[in-house]
């Protein structure tokens, strides 16, 4: 099958850059990513390319090359389904809210509303991608809603899940550990599954593209961040066995990474992960075990999940009892709102749990991020009906400069490992604080003994000083 048109479903954190990409490698393509979000798609037409809604170290300079080449970004969804011969699923699938599996089920409401708009819109025979993180056994479902429309159209579903880490996504989609796609074993499926793999080796290697069945492919997308969270919590684990004991934690992540079994990745101890992906794939494994019954199996996982929760916990109450058991009226500032640095995502942000703890004890919250709107910061706040009232919003304010934003702090808490927060002159932050001055770096970010010299009082998760 030769592929001239590419249509995207939704424009968010992995739409748009992973087609950006595409677009990029396979100028002989045109790729058109739609939302029904009308800012969204206005935002990635910006000329201004400061304001992608989306911001990835190197996008910018990538959207910029192939945008009004062959990357497209609209509103026509019809449009772009009916002219395109593969067209990606990459909307959101949020844990349920309502109804059975509430607080751990994936809600599939927005990719069965894709699946039947491809399927009323479709004329002529489609491969659809599932990007989206999915459960196991989505796919079926999907093609039972393409297969029973009464068109005469015939449509081969593959899974194609995406394994970036925001922050570095476009070094990720450019260089890619490894691209999966799963598909049917019959011959239409083993040729779109051929039509897909053909588009990604126009810059990926063959020997990184595997490929599986479709049921394999959805379960390794939750099995690989359930792996990689898991890691996050056995280390933020230890960071409190440590403080109690003497030992570091730095120490001893050191001394295990050094292990060629274990290895050295995602052993950073720290107040939490968050990210749309890590909490959401955990809680849908969960999920997926209990429904089997496999219980044993979904409480092991859902350990993970409570003990990401806990070290939040605990990082608000060390600040609560550090500053002599009572924040009420103090200023904390929190340098960093998203999850993570390079991005501007806040989904299960740590900052907002130990932000919304804090207000909760009447502390005065200001925060500063170099990416983060402060729109996104009290949207973010609402979101957990937490700072319902005008008091209470009155609590929690955002500055557009660090250095004010620490000034006349009680304390710091850093939430966000950027790298511009190294480069601060401590020194005069300090001097503009209430003393005693404390800093609680949640992501470990500092050199405490410098920071000590300074005349800081320092919190470091993870050690028994």
């Amino acid at each position: 099958m030769k592929i001239k048109n590419i249509c995207c479903i939704g424009a968010g954190y992995v739409g748009g850059p992973t087609m950006a990409v595409i677009a990029q490698k396979c100028p002989h393509i045109n790729v058109t990513v739609v939302d029904i979000n009308s800012e969204r798609i206005a935002a990635w037409n910006d000329e201004d390319l400061s304001k992608l809604p989306v911001f990835e170290p190197g996008l910018d300079t990538i959207v910029k090359e192939a945008r009004g080449r062959n990357l497209f970004f609209s509103t026509e969804v019809e449009k772009a389904i009916n002219e395109a011969e593969i067209i990606f699923i990459s909307v959101n699938t949020p844990t349920k809210t309502y109804g059975k599996g509430k607080g751990m089920a994936a809600d599939l409401k927005y990719i069965e509303l894709c699946a039947r708009q491809i399927a009323r819109v479709s004329k002529e025979d489609k491969i659809v991608v599932e990007k989206s993180t999915l459960p196991v056994r989505t796919a079926s479902a999907i093609k039972s809603i393409l297969d029973n429309t009464g068109n005469d159209v015939r449509f081969q579903v593959l899974s194609n899940p995406e394994f970036l880490a925001e922050g570095t996504a476009v070094s990720d989609l450019l260089n890619p550990d490894r691209v999966l796609i799963g598909g049917d074993t019959s011959p239409e499926g083993v040729k779109a599954v051929n039509a897909l793999v053909e588009i990604y080796e126009n810059w990926v290697p063959k020997t990184l593209i595997l490929t599986t069945n479709v049921w394999s492919s959805e379960l390794s997308k939750l099995t690989a961040n359930a792996f990689l969270a898991q890691r996050v919590s056995s280390i933020n684990a230890i960071s409190e066995i440590c403080e109690k004991t003497g030992a570091d934690v730095n120490e001893v992540a050191k001394a295990i990474g050094m292990d060629s079994r274990i290895g050295s990745k995602f052993l950073k101890a720290s107040v939490g992960y968050g990210g749309s992906c890590f909490q959401k794939d955990i809680l849908n494994l969960v999920y997926i075990a209990k429904s089997y019954g496999l219980e044993e199996v979904a409480n092991y996982w859902e350990q993970v999940v409570i003990m990401n929760e806990h070290q939040k916990q605990r990082f608000s109450d060390n600040i609560v009892q550090t500053l002599y058991n009572t924040v009420s009226g103090k200023k904390i500032a929190f340098l960093g709102w998203a999850f993570k640095k390079d991005t501007n995502d806040t989904r299960e942000s740590a900052a907002i749990k130990v932000a919304d703890n804090l207000l909760n004890e009447q502390a005065e919250i200001v925060v500063y991020d170099p990416k983060v709107s402060q729109e996104r910061i009290y949207a973010d706040l609402d979101y957990l009906n937490s700072r319902t009232s005008e008091e209470n919003r009155a609590l929690l304010k955002v500055l557009s400069d660090p250095y004010e934003a620490c000034k006349d702090s009680h304390a710091i808490a850093i939430l966000t490992e950027w790298d511009a927060f190294k480069t601060y002159d401590w020194k005069r932050i300090y001097n503009n604080m209430q003393k005693p001055a404390f800093i609680f770096d949640g992501r470990g970010i500092l050199d405490i003994k410098v920071m000590e010299n300074i005349g800081f009082v320092c919190y470091k998760i993870g050690s028994g000083d």
